[in-house]
Parts: structure tokens; C-alpha cells; sequence
């Protein structure tokens, strides 16, 4: 007995679990059939709209502008050199670094013991020339004088030769009278050759004389030129640099002391590349006097001076490209030369071109124009000039259309996108609202109600989708949230 109720009781254990088993699985295979009989739920797609800043291409004339930079310098620069060696006797209270001179202002005085004597010495030279003409003079007057008689004396010897002649023809006179007379005219022709070579000498001595006065007069000029080179003056207006010398210190001669510069005629000299340099030339292939504006940053404050390009360098140089350019400007107060200035040179206008970020345009000179239905499509334009962060490009074939300024790896062609003018304020955009069927309405509603939401935002939500109208941005939320 006691084994036949076991095993009863076994198979009804077995029973029961088998039953259990049973029901499990009819359980499940029924759960499993109404999922998949169910109806697959699908939610509203919708295009993602991008929203792009955009800027309207209108043709207008632009300057375009050159950006380098360059040293000025001044158009007058002078070396102060002494002529003659010496002690620095005196010199100008604006003799030193940075004094303002005027023209004709005495700057330095050498001490001139040693060139007023050398003058000194020229003088008495030139006195003893002088000396030296008028005894010459006064000799030449007495050698001809004495040439004059002389011949007077020669014209009497031969009268008496002509008397001794006649007597002897006469028979009255003697052959020895008549050799007499002729020794006595021979002679006298001796004196007077030799009165003429005196007459000679005297005159030879004149020309001595007036040489060597001439040469005094030179030796005399020279010295007083000495005398004058040990006073400096200033040559023109101008500020003083490079200052060497103090009163006590000794100077060589050809020495540079200091450096007389013009701070009031400067000029600005820069380098650009072969391209710019043609962008430069007009249809005779000649440099354009192009006007220009010079930059100092000093402290956030910026000098400022204008001008115009003046000529340009013979060579290009060794080691060095492009081309050496000088420009000069009008009225720069505050610049100095040597300063570094940054310079903006205005090239030749260009016609029926647009400005536009440098963002706008890609690396194969394509754009994204905003067509029809705000949707993108690539066109060609031509890359003219870089300006900083924009662009200058022709728009021949897209006058007028609104392009994206700011390209982004998601942009591209066909794409939708919202324009945004630049600095225009975007009108509050009109959300877009749909009807609801009873069946989406309380779907959606049991969503909300069930959800682990503050019950303020639940009452706010609920009571917009009891509305007859809900906005879509509402619904498509709800709905992804349901779906995730």
C-alpha cells in the first residue's frame, strides 16, 4: 500500500509539472504569434535641414590691397667728417645723439694754431712772389734800356766805320784807322747781342716770377681753405646720429663724427614677389606710381602716413627674389628711419568681382550656390586675390546668387539648408502643426501619463495633445522616444 501511494503521488507530481510545463509553453507560443502578427509601427521621416550662414554676390568695383612690409629711411643722409686732423676746440650744444640742427649752424670748431700758421707761411710765400715780379719787372726795364744804347752806340760805331771807309777812298785816312773803326763796330754789335740776351733773361725771370706768385696764390687758397675746414657747419636741416666726438677729444682727418639725416624726407623701401610685381606694371610694362599707406604698431597705437611708389630697385641682388621697391611718403610725423612699418599698396581697381570669406571657397575654386527650394549646387568661380580672411573672385556666371559662406564637410551638393544672412536676426521660426487621429492621440498620451516625468510637465504636455492641433516637433519627440 505504501508503494502504490508513492507512486501515485509521483505521477501526479509528474502530471502537474508536465501540465505547468504545457501551459508555459502555450503561454509563450502565444505571446510570440501576437508579436509577430502585429502591424509594424512607422514614424514620420523627415529631411535634416541644415542651417548655413550665406552672403549675396553683387559685382562691384573693388581696390584690391597689398600687404608686405619694409624699412624706411631718409632721402638725406649726410656723414659729418673733419677735413683737417686736430683738437676739438668747441663744439655746438646740439652735437650730440639726436640734436636738431639747422643749416648753417656751426657744429664744430678744430682748434687751428697749426692751419693759421701753414696760412702764415703761405702769405710771407706769397709776398716774397710778389717781390720777386717786381724785381724781375724792374730789371727787364733796365735791360732794355740798357739795349738801347747799346744799339745807339752801335749805330755810332758804324757812322764812324762809314767816315774811316770815306777818308781811306779820299787817301786822307789810314788802313789802321779804318780796322779800328770796324773793331770798334763789331763790338759795339757784341754789346747790343748781349744787352738782348739780358733783355731775354729779365723777361724769362718775369714769367719765373708770375709762376712762382701763382703758385703762392694756390699755396695761400689752399691754406685758408684749411683754416675754414676746422668749422663744421650743418648742411641742411636735420637730426643728429652716430655722434662721436666731445670738445677735448682729437679728430683725424676724414674722420665721421657724426651723421647729419632728414627726418622730414622719408622713404620706405620693400620687397615684393615677381607676381605682385606684375600686378604692379601698366600695358607699357612700366611701375605704376601706385599710392600707399605705412603702419606702425606702437603700443596699440597706430602711425600713419601715405605716399606713392617712386621707383624700383636696378637689380634684384644676390641671394634675393622678387623685386626691391621705394615709395615716398608725403608728411609722416612720429616715423623715424629704420623703423619696421607694415605697408598696404592699392593695386589697379578690378571690375565686376565680389568679396567674400575665404571659407566660401574650396580648394578647386568651386562655390555652393542656394538654389530653388534651398538646396545646394556647386559652381565655378575664379580665384582673383586673397585679403586676409577673404577672398576677391570674379562672378561672371553667378551675379547675383546666394552663396554659403562658411563650407562644412556636411555641405555638398543637393543637400537642403536654411539660409542665415549675416547680420540679419532669424524671424522665430512657426512651428509646423499636424491633426491627430483618436487612436495616435491616446498613444501618445498613455505614453506621457505613464512616463517618470514631474507632474507639471506632464499636465503641460497632455494638454497640448488634447489639442486639435499638435505641433510636430512635439509629436516626432515623443514618438522616438517611445521607439528607443
Amino acid at each position: 500500500m505504501r508503494f502504490l501511494r508513492r507512486s501515485l503521488t509521483g505521477v501526479f507530481l509528474l502530471a502537474v509539472t508536465l501540465a505547468l510545463i504545457a501551459w508555459a509553453g502555450g503561454m509563450v507560443r502565444g505571446a510570440v504569434t501576437e508579436r509577430m502578427n502585429e502591424e509594424p509601427r512607422s514614424f514620420p521621416q523627415r529631411e535634416r535641414v541644415l542651417a548655413v550662414n550665406v552672403v549675396t554676390l553683387t559685382p562691384e568695383t573693388i581696390v584690391p590691397e597689398l600687404v608686405v612690409f619694409g624699412e624706411l629711411r631718409s632721402q638725406r643722409t649726410l656723414d659729418l667728417r673733419s677735413a683737417t686732423g686736430g683738437t676739438v676746440l668747441s663744439a655746438a650744444d646740439a652735437l650730440v645723439e639726436g640734436g636738431t640742427v639747422e643749416a648753417g649752424q656751426l657744429l664744430l670748431r678744430i682748434n687751428p694754431v697749426e692751419a693759421q700758421a701753414a696760412l702764415d707761411r703761405a702769405r710771407a710765400d706769397l709776398q716774397d712772389g710778389q717781390a720777386e715780379l717786381r724785381d724781375a719787372e724792374r730789371a727787364l726795364i733796365l735791360a732794355e734800356d740798357e739795349l738801347v744804347a747799346a744799339r745807339a752806340q752801335a749805330t755810332l760805331r758804324e757812322q764812324a766805320l762809314s767816315r774811316a771807309k770815306d777818308l781811306e777812298t779820299r787817301g786822307v785816312g789810314t788802313a789802321a784807322a779804318v780796322e779800328t773803326a770796324e773793331l770798334a763796330a763789331s763790338s759795339a754789335q757784341a754789346s747790343v747781342l748781349t744787352r738782348r740776351q739780358a733783355v731775354a733773361s729779365a723777361q724769362a725771370r718775369i714769367d719765373q716770377a708770375t709762376t712762382r706768385l701763382a703758385r703762392a696764390e694756390i699755396g695761400v687758397g689752399e691754406a685758408e681753405r684749411a683754416v675754414a675746414d676746422t668749422e663744421v657747419f650743418a648742411a641742411f636741416d636735420g637730426t643728429l646720429a652716430d655722434v662721436t666726438i666731445s670738445p677735448g677729444g682729437r679728430v683725424t682727418a676724414n674722420e665721421r663724427f657724426a651723421q647729419l639725416v632728414d627726418p622730414t624726407r622719408l622713404e620706405v623701401s620693400f620687397r615684393v614677389s615677381t607676381s605682385q610685381y606684375a600686378r604692379l606694371l601698366d600695358d607699357a610694362g612700366s611701375l605704376i606710381k601706385a599710392p600707399i599707406t605705412v603702419t606702425l604698431d606702437v603700443s596699440g597705437v597706430n602711425l600713419r602716413a601715405e605716399g606713392q611708389i617712386t621707383r624700383e630697385g636696378a637689380t634684384v641682388g644676390a641671394g634675393q627674389t622678387g623685386r626691391l621697391l621705394f615709395a615716398q611718403l608725403d608728411a609722416a610725423p612720429g616715423f623715424r628711419p629704420g623703423d619696421f612699418v607694415t605697408v598696404r599698396i592699392n593695386e589697379p581697381a578690378l571690375d565686376g568681382v565680389a568679396r567674400v570669406p575665404a571659407t566660401a571657397v574650396a580648394a578647386d575654386q568651386t562655390v555652393l550656390v542656394v538654389g530653388e527650394e534651398d538646396r545646394l549646387s556647386a559652381a565655378d568661380v575664379t580665384l582673383l586675390r586673397r585679403q586676409g580672411d577673404d577672398v576677391i573672385i570674379s562672378v561672371d556666371n553667378v551675379a547675383g546668387a546666394t552663396i554659403v559662406a562658411e563650407r562644412s564637410p556636411l555641405l555638398g551638393a543637393g543637400i537642403k539648408v536654411r539660409p542665415i544672412q549675416p547680420g540679419v536676426a532669424e524671424e522665430d521660426a512657426v512651428p509646423e502643426m499636424i491633426a491627430l487621429d483618436d487612436a495616435r492621440r491616446a498613444k501618445l498620451i498613455a505614453f506621457v501619463s505613464e512616463g517618470r516625468m514631474p507632474d507639471d510637465v506632464k499636465a503641460r504636455i497632455i494638454g497640448q495633445l488634447e489639442e486639435d492641433e499638435v505641433s510636430s516637433e512635439t509629436v516626432t519627440r515623443l514618438e522616438r522616444r517611445m521607439g528607443s
